[in-house]
């Protein structure tokens, strides 16, 4: 079975936890068999789906073809330890609370982590489409980078300097480089704190070798992935996905689409206000504006970047079931064909 890549890509609060959601309720009631993955640590693709997720794939109630998993990036680190180094490194690292701290808090780890797991679940082959809700951070640029800023973190040259990179004996190397520079920030941290550090820099160093190797598949796989940018027409969520287009101008080539979610219907543009009374006559001027704006703000983007764009317009509830979640992409302009070109 082949497996296609949809990635789900933008900043925080533009709505692609539900949007990724939506796209697997349809693909899966089409016939596709279909994963939805996230790392959102608020959830709320859980509730979205009304179930509760685990880090392993699971089934959704009556749906035969839907499977949805919570990316958890402290897991997937300690399993990225233990399939790089050797298992004495490899236990050290994940009682280490610098691996701990690195692994959880710096977003390219988040983000590298989340490739890692979306690519491990492309290459399982057990479903037709894996949609994938990515990061958030830097407005969904670091999923991309992350497989590079990884390897450059664990091959950098101030770790290859204070570890000896590959040199044999490279122990001893770092007991007459490192550990004296160390040793000066120990006497005012402690003796027991510069050691961890220093067995984080020696262990972390030893995965650099399968970490590289892995980091390129991402990379390859990432490079075949499709790709739809989510967006509001608010100016935060919209400088992040001019910002997207700009700095990954090779992922940016190639996207399915650039969604606005909660839009404003165009019909109220031309909604006439005679015979309303104030204030409601003035609300309604304002909304008319807004939406005339959004839509010049959707057409200078389309223009701009030559990408096609899909609307999804605005809700007075966020869909909380299975059956909203479909009604959701019924009711948007544009978003189903971008689901089938992706699977077709």
């Amino acid at each position: 079975m082949s497996t296609r890549a949809l990635l789900v890509t933008g900043g925080g609060g533009v709505g692609k936890t539900t949007l990724a959601a939506a796209i697997g309720v349809v693909a899966a009631r089409r016939g596709i068999r279909t994963l939805v993955v996230t790392v959102d640590p608020a959830r709320r693709l859980a509730d979205a789906l009304g179930t509760t997720l685990g880090t392993e794939p699971q089934p959704l109630g009556d749906e035969p073809n839907l499977w949805a998993a919570m990316l958890d990036a402290s897991a997937s680190w300690e399993a990225i330890a233990r399939r790089h180094a050797d298992p004495a490194a490899a236990e050290r690292l994940v009682a280490n609370p610098f691996f701990h701290a690195a692994t959880t808090q710096f977003p390219a780890s988040q983000s590298y982590a989340a490739a890692e797991e979306a690519v491990t679940f492309i290459d399982a082959r057990a479903w037709e489409l894996v949609v994938v809700d990515t990061p958030p951070a830097a407005g969904g640029i670091d999923f991309f980078t992350a497989p590079r800023a990884i390897t450059d973190l664990v091959g950098g040259r101030l770790l290859r300097w204070m570890t000896g990179g590959n040199l044999p004996g490279r122990r001893f190397f770092f007991d007459r480089t490192a550990r004296p520079v160390l040793r000066i920030a120990g006497t005012v941290l402690g003796t027991q704190l510069l050691d961890q550090i220093a067995q984080f820099f020696m262990d972390l160093r030893t995965t650099y070798d399968g970490v590289r190797r892995r980091a390129k598949e991402i990379e390859d796989h990432l490079r075949g992935a499709h790709t739809v940018v989510v967006t509001t027409a608010d100016p935060t969520p919209l400088r992040e996905a001019v910002r997207f287009f700009r700095e990954l101008p090779e992922v940016a080539r190639r996207p399915e689409a650039v969604i606005f979610n909660r839009t404003l219907p165009t019909s109220w543009i031309d909604a006439d206000p005679s015979g309303i009374p104030e204030p409601l006559a003035s609300n309604l001027r304002r909304w008319a504006a807004e939406a005339h704006r959004q839509q010049e703000l959707r057409a200078e983007f389309a223009s701009r970047y030559d990408t096609r764009m899909a609307v999804v317009p605005w809700q007075p509830e966020p869909p909380t079931d299975l059956d909203a979640l479909e009604r959701l992409v019924k009711a948007s302009e544009g978003l189903e064909p971008v689901l089938w070109d992706t699977v077709d």
